[in-house]
């Protein structure tokens, strides 16, 4: 990789948890609280990445049954592990879903689809997938303003280096504001669109225990860290380290925000294998 860029790094699990998986975990109980599903219907987790939000439907929805597509081979291996069997785990992308249509009631998506290529096809294969009345459901960081924890990185890097605001995932991700959501779910054909915010707050012991995680090199901030020389990465701690709240002690207190989005499958939708 070239120094000082950034890169959409999802290949180990491990590291992945440390940085964002233990922050997805807890932003997925308001979630789904939010969505307030009844217990006994079909879910459909669209990648599913470590199975931080398929391990919360499992805990607090009630399912009767749960599949989750994900498409690198180290996030599925971490999922089996955490998930224990409880789930349907299959190797796939959101453009391309391995599931046979109309054959979910409830399809959800946690930080994921800022990051996919086509998001005409993965939403019409969202509601490919969905039941007649059934619901689609997403949450994506809210990268330019509350998800703190990664904002003020990239604010850091972008004080250093004018061309890691290009990297910037507020600037990357149009996507993650409460308007283009609505949109997108708008024009996949689906009805009753709603949108909320979610938050929570991220503890750290002190500032290692914040920035150790953007040394594991996965996911488009700590890809840019590691892409960094030595001295710059550096450079970019000690601005980090300056510019953060800490309180007495050295303890962090940081938002981890988030916007979600969810809409209904309409009675006349058709799924893309049906219109061939």
């Amino acid at each position: 990789m070239t120094p000082g860029r950034a890169a959409d790094t999802w290949e180990q699990g491990d590291p992945y948890e440390r940085y964002i998986g233990r922050w997805s975990r807890g932003i997925a109980v308001p979630f789904l609280a939010w969505l307030d599903r009844p217990g006994g219907q079909r879910w459909l987790d669209v990648g599913c990445g470590t199975g931080a939000l398929s391990a919360a439907i499992l805990e607090r929805a009630s399912p009767k049954s749960l599949v989750g597509v994900e498409p690198s081979t180290g996030f599925l291996e971490l999922a089996a592990r955490h998930l224990g069997g409880r789930a349907s785990l299959r190797a796939g992308s959101a453009a391309a879903l391995p599931v046979e249509s109309r054959t979910c009631d409830v399809v959800v998506s946690g930080l994921v689809l800022n990051f996919v290529a086509d998001l005409p096809a993965a939403m019409s294969e969202m509601r490919r997938v969905t039941v007649p009345g059934g619901t689609v459901a997403a949450y994506v960081w809210d990268y330019a303003d509350r998800m703190e924890i990664i904002r003020h990185f990239w604010d850091a890097a972008a004080s250093l280096d004018h061309a890691a605001a290009q990297g910037h995932e507020a600037a990357r991700f149009p996507l993650c504001h409460p308007s283009a959501l609505r949109s997108a779910f708008e024009q996949a054909g689906l009805v009753e669109v709603e949108t909320t915010s979610l938050e929570l707050s991220a503890e750290f012991a002190d500032f290692e225990d914040y920035w150790q995680p953007f040394l594991g090199g996965q996911g488009p901030a700590p890809a840019y860290a590691m892409s960094l020389p030595p001295e710059r990465r550096a450079a970019l701690r000690a601005r980090l380290q300056s510019a953060l709240p800490a309180a007495a002690g050295g303890a962090l207190t940081l938002r981890a925000g988030a916007w979600a989005v969810r809409g209904v499958s309409r009675s006349d939708a058709r799924g893309a294998s049906d219109a061939r």
